[in-house]
């Protein structure tokens, strides 16, 4: 009995420095190892730019290593499905686009996540203004021009996008242009560009970011942007449905934002979106990314929450009304 009673002492002990030890490491500020953003694109687009500055600043703030990860595939349900299986402990976070939040759903029967039962939405990053761009030196002056080119030789000309948003955003344009153009596919903004650039397309639909650069060099032109709201770093570029009057085209941007694995603490999502609140404060934060391209935007999780399933609603509308099929 004296040795049984000291065993369950011994054990009793035990099982206090474990609850003490698991206690601590609930109570461990965080984060306190470094953290994970996965980037479900290539490096160079406007997700891994806007990932990479956020990234280095809670680096900073946090004195904690912030690292990115790029892992493309799938229009991002590679990286999403990944995430969305990870641990709900902060360590690990997704830069969500539209694609993976809202047409991934929509388009696929065998989606491996659910956007709204798997992520915990802490906020919006940004709502890009998407381009309808052409080359400087051989392509049209105009919307009209480049309608007329295209109508001039049915089938001939082929137009490029990166990701499933701004390949409904071509299709529909051509539809309502009524014009008989091929798509060629690519992974994301860099190589669409490059794609125009090398003339395996002759227009693209694309973010701002990537384009910008060479569009202030002079070798691509930026002939409408696909909404209405300013975009001071090209002020003269007019909306796509006053240039062409397409209203279908009135408001197709894409747009960016951080989730995390559901179940992840109140606590850590809140500490997660003031940071991002703070660091857009910065006049040289904001400033480095607007001159990317890349207009900032923030929310609460549940502004964040609303916003997807009113997304999810409006895209759906636009892909039964329109009968678009995409693959």
């Amino acid at each position: 009995m004296p040795r049984l009673a000291a065993t369950l002492a011994g054990l009793a002990v035990l099982c206090t420095f474990a609850n003490v030890d698991a206690l601590a490491q609930s109570a461990a500020p965080y984060p306190d190892r470094p953290v994970r953003i996965i980037v479900p694109f290539p490096a160079g687009g406007p997700t891994d730019i806007l990932a990479r500055v956020i990234a280095q600043r809670l680096s900073e703030v946090w004195s904690q290593a912030v690292v990115v990860e790029n892992q493309p595939g799938a229009n991002t349900a590679i990286a999403a499905a990944r995430v969305a299986r990870m641990p709900a402990d902060g360590y690990t976070l997704l830069a969500a686009m539209d694609v993976t939040m809202v047409l991934n759903p929509l388009i696929s029967k065998n989606l491996a996540y659910d956007p709204l039962k798997d992520f915990a939405p802490i906020t919006l990053t940004s709502k890009n203004t998407s381009l309808l761009c052409v080359r400087a030196a051989d392509g049209p002056q105009t919307v009209q021009a480049l309608i007329a080119r295209a109508k001039a030789a049915p089938g001939k000309l082929n137009y490029g996008a990166g990701i499933i948003t701004t390949r409904l955003a071509g299709y529909l344009f051509n539809r309502e242009a009524g014009l008989d153009v091929q798509y060629i596919p690519f992974q994301g903004s860099p190589p669409t560009v490059q794609g125009l650039l090398t003339g395996a397309v002759d227009y693209i639909v694309d973010g701002a970011a990537a384009s910008l650069p060479l569009i202030e060099s002079g070798q691509l032109r930026a002939l409408a942007k696909l909404n209405s709201r300013p975009f001071p770093a090209l002020p003269d570029v007019k909306p796509l449905a006053v240039e062409a009057g397409m209203p279908a085209l009135d408001d197709i941007s894409t747009w960016i934002g951080l989730v995390a694995p559901a179940g992840t603490p109140r606590a850590i999502v809140d500490k997660i979106r003031r940071e991002v609140v703070v660091m857009y404060a910065d006049p040289a934060i904001a400033d480095k990314l607007e001159k990317s391209g890349i207009s900032t935007a923030t929310s609460t999780p549940e502004e964040f929450d609303a916003f997807v399933r009113k997304e999810l609603y409006r895209w759906g509308q636009v892909l039964k009304d329109s009968g678009i099929q995409l693959n």
